[in-house]
């Protein structure tokens, strides 16, 4: 089969397109011929060694010192299901699915092994494959800051910042699902999608600093990495969290007490 190989450390040039053996499913995984793929931020970050500070040493260790112990990047597919294990029960030849393999990665190939019992679903309603390609990373991303760390609570005001980005989007739509009053920061370009998503309100970055405007939030979500705490501090209500989902070791979150 034909797949993107990442076979070292660097800038895009580093990822070629070779043919490699097909995988063959266990007997609990499924075979997917995949249809639609993503290049996600976190495919960007392993294959050019760029993760925030702290991580570095961490990362290398898990994902390969000098290259990537994993070359087929990608952590989220959609593609109809070509085989089964003997062991698997969900799943049938001719389902069309949605996996996030997350660092597991290797989606980024023709075919793409999963245990039935990790993240794969049927492909929702209506979605084309592009689209259900696109929903994991993003919205697994979102769903782990605002609810496990920011413990979003209905009825409070929170802010994303890049409200229109892949985890972004998802978070616009999550936090107004969870019953919060949401503000999205973008571009000018962007306004109108992150209203439509269900932000209450969209500030242009270029345009006026949210920190400065006089409003304050309960939870600021920041996908871009420019929003530090001493930045975001009087834009805290008492008892307010900053969400780094770009920040450092020791920094993914910060209450305002």
């Amino acid at each position: 089969m034909q797949a993107a190989l990442c076979a070292a450390y660097g800038g895009p040039e580093v990822v070629e397109l070779r043919d490699v053996p097909a995988p063959v499913p266990a007997d609990n995984e499924v075979l997917i011929r995949v249809r639609a793929c993503t290049v996600s931020s976190g495919d960007c970050r392993v294959r050019g060694s760029n993760f925030p500070g702290g991580f570095w040493l961490p990362a290398r260790l898990m994902l390969g010192i000098t290259r990537p112990r994993q070359p087929i990047l990608g952590t989220e597919c959609s593609g109809v299901i070509e085989a089964v294990g003997a062991a698997v029960t969900r799943f049938r030849p001719g389902d069309a699915v949605v996996a996030f393999s997350g660092a597991g990665f290797g989606c980024h190939a023709r075919f793409k092994t999963m245990r039935e019992d990790k993240a794969l679903v049927l492909n929702p309603t209506g979605c084309t494959f592009e689209q259900a390609a696109a929903i994991a990373f993003g919205g697994t991303t979102a769903l782990h800051f605002l609810c496990r760390q920011g413990k979003l609570q209905p009825g409070e005001r929170v802010l994303i910042n890049g409200a229109s980005g892949s985890v972004g989007t998802a978070a616009v739509q999550l936090a107004r699902h969870f019953g919060a009053h949401v503000t999205g920061v973008c571009s000018a370009a962007n306004l109108n999608l992150v209203r439509a998503l269900g932000a209450a309100a969209a500030i242009d970055y270029n345009a006026a600093d949210f920190a400065t405007r006089g409003e304050r939030w309960d939870i600021i979500l920041d996908t871009v990495g420019n929003a530090s705490l001493a930045r975001c501090r009087d834009a805290l209500n008492d008892n307010g969290r900053l969400l780094l989902v770009a920040g450092g070791l020791g920094h993914r979150r910060r209450s305002n007490r």
